[in-house]
């Protein structure tokens, strides 16, 4: 029996950015090294191009200046005029989302991605933050994409570089380069079952009348994303040592717990769910 396949067009032209939030240095140092030598990141038949994203919040070493430049891409937002009202929108990327379309997407078939990833930075583990929710969607750099696919390395602390951190966006980037190139050269990448985590919805940290935080993430729940936390499990420690459990009858799995960028946006941690996907094998349509 033949197993179904989906075939796509190859990929030519990539670009890798760095400071997309300016006080995340691991991507800002590989950016401006590949700037200089970009012998690793080259791949026959493709045009890989580094820019560094947010250059005046990079030099402050700030998230962002005017506006997070990784929650403003939208079609609402894409736009020539949106560069006088930002210094921070990356230019490249300020023509009409029709006429970059075809640059800037990626595989239709993105389970197939994250299985290839798995399998090549194993043992680190490689968890898939499923963001499909009508009213939970991130106006991210890669939402642009025609079939968007992120990877994030970390946690790494804001201002800071770490060798090891820096090893893993190395090979991350490696391995990204290495299947696009196995990919536009034919190669079949089979069927695959994939375990995500899907978003269910964002909790805030408690607050008083005033708005103000009035407990902390629980010691239980800290540094323990991608765990199971079970109805009663603790997830909030206030001053005063009462303890805010989960309520309900379901078990989630938390990610981004007590990001520290998350908090101008009120959010402690996210919930998601624990799915298993299929994906059918995908091979290049033009070799």
């Amino acid at each position: 029996m033949t197993s179904c396949h989906i075939a796509e067009e190859p990929i030519k032209k990539v670009a890798i950015f760095g400071g997309t939030h300016g006080n995340e240095l691991t991507g800002v140092f590989l950016v401006k090294h590949w700037l200089e030598n970009g012998a690793e990141i080259q791949r026959t038949g493709l045009e890989v191009k580094p820019f560094i994203a947010n250059p005046r919040a990079v030099k402050k070493c700030a998230r962002y200046i005017d506006c997070d430049l990784n929650r403003i891409f939208d079609l609402e937002n894409l736009g020539p005029g949106l560069a006088q009202q930002s210094h921070d929108i990356i230019n490249v990327l300020l023509t009409p989302l029709k006429q970059r379309e075809q640059n800037i997407r990626f595989l239709h078939n993105k389970k197939d991605v994250f299985d290839f990833f798995q399998t090549s930075l194993a043992p680190l583990p490689c968890y898939i933050y499923l963001i499909e929710h009508p009213s939970l969607k991130y106006a991210t750099t890669r939402s642009i994409a025609k079939y968007p696919v992120g990877i994030e390395v970390g946690p790494q602390p804001q201002g800071v570089l770490r060798a090891d951190i820096l090893d893993q966006m190395r090979k991350m980037i490696k391995h990204a380069l290495d299947f696009i190139h196995h990919f536009n050269e034919g190669k079949e990448f089979p069927p695959c079952a994939i375990e995500v985590y899907k978003i269910i919805e964002k909790v805030d940290y408690p607050r008083d009348e005033n708005g103000e935080i009035a407990a902390v993430i629980h010691p239980n729940l800290q540094d323990q994303d991608w765990k199971p936390l079970h109805p009663g499990d603790p997830m909030f420690l206030t001053l005063d040592g009462k303890t805010m459990s989960l309520g309900g009858d379901c078990t989630v799995y938390p990610v981004f717990v007590n990001e520290a960028a998350y908090y101008e946006k009120k959010e402690a941690f996210a919930k998601t769910t624990k799915l298993t996907l299929n994906a059918k094998s995908i091979r290049c349509s033009v070799h």
